[in-house]
């Protein structure tokens, strides 16, 4: 069995009496694709600066490309990429000056930049567009140009931390064909993500919250959590008087709105679709459907978040 391209242990750091990260541990297969989901503030951000030796941990271990971050986290810069959250090039300077600043920075010269430097811009989609200022670029393709630029040295472990913000979906999901083929080719790419969608993308996720690891695994491992809990979505003309109905039955266990409609959690599989809809006749509210569904991310992430609050 390969090395783990990063492992993580107990790590955790503190900003005075306020713990950002609290004892996490995990590891990251070379080649795979591992999301980091939660919402903002949950630490998230806190982990990949200290797995790329941007900040020093409290305690804890964490080795990255075989270097550990605590004890020489500069050899570690020159092990990875990283794409912060916010964006990272320079929008004074132009596409191609972008482009050179960034080989200089990783020692690139001659052949080998003149390369890496036409894989950038096709890769961004800006062959022709090389003297345009960064700051003119559309959002799709200042992200793809930033990407370029992280791994111009061709580095076999990427950072990105949450790469996609304010993008539109289309370019969102260019992006992640681009971490598809990045991962296909033998790159370990750590991605931060509050999108759900996105996260279905990654070979595995660890969800955080409230500078914790809430859960580990796979899409269908982390749906596991609903296992004797059946989740029923319930379409009403009213999804907020039909969550109040459904939240006064014993059989449910709690309610979330979901788009127009309500996904309720069932305290076991002995109640069945119609037993929920004449309840809810009972109630006054009259539902266009009531099936039970699969388990979302989205339902995953909600009920980790409200177990780990706890």
């Amino acid at each position: 069995m390969t090395t783990p391209a990063i492992t993580v242990t107990h790590l955790t750091r503190r900003f005075g009496d306020f713990v950002a990260v609290d004892d996490v541990s995990f590891d990251v297969q070379q080649g795979e694709i591992f999301g980091f989901l939660g919402a903002n503030g949950a630490g998230k951000s806190t982990t990949i600066r200290m797995l790329c030796g941007l900040l020093r941990p409290t305690s804890g271990t964490a080795t990255v490309g075989g270097v550990d971050v605590g004890r020489d986290p500069e050899a570690v810069k020159l092990r990875i990429g990283y794409m912060s959250q916010k964006f990272s090039l320079y929008e004074a300077l132009t596409v191609d000056q972008n482009i050179r600043f960034f080989g200089g920075v990783y020692g690139l010269e001659g052949e080998r930049f003149a390369r890496r430097r036409a894989f950038a811009l096709d890769m961004a989609g800006l062959v022709g567009r090389e003297k345009s200022l960064t700051r003119e670029l559309a959002g799709g393709w200042r992200q793809r140009l930033a990407l370029g630029c992280a791994i111009l040295h061709e580095p076999p472990i990427v950072f990105l931390d949450e790469p996609t913000g304010g993008v539109d979906p289309v370019s969102r999901r260019q992006f992640w064909r681009l971490i598809d083929h990045l991962s296909q080719q033998g790159t370990t790419v750590l991605v931060t993500t509050h999108y759900l969608d996105e996260a279905e993308h990654c070979h595995r996720i660890a969800v955080m919250n409230a500078g914790k690891l809430a859960a580990l695994g796979t899409t269908r491992e982390l749906k596991q959590v609903f296992e004797g809990r059946p989740i029923m979505e319930v379409q009403a003309p009213s999804a907020v008087v039909a969550m109040r109905a459904l939240d006064a039955m014993p059989e449910v266990e709690k309610t979330s709105l979901f788009g127009t409609a309500v996904h309720a959690v069932l305290r076991s599989h002995q109640t069945t679709a119609e037993r929920v809809t004449r309840q809810l006749l009972t109630a006054g509210v009259v539902a266009t459907s009531v099936m039970p569904v699969e388990p979302s991310l989205e339902d995953v992430f909600l009920d980790l978040v409200e177990r780990t609050s706890a």
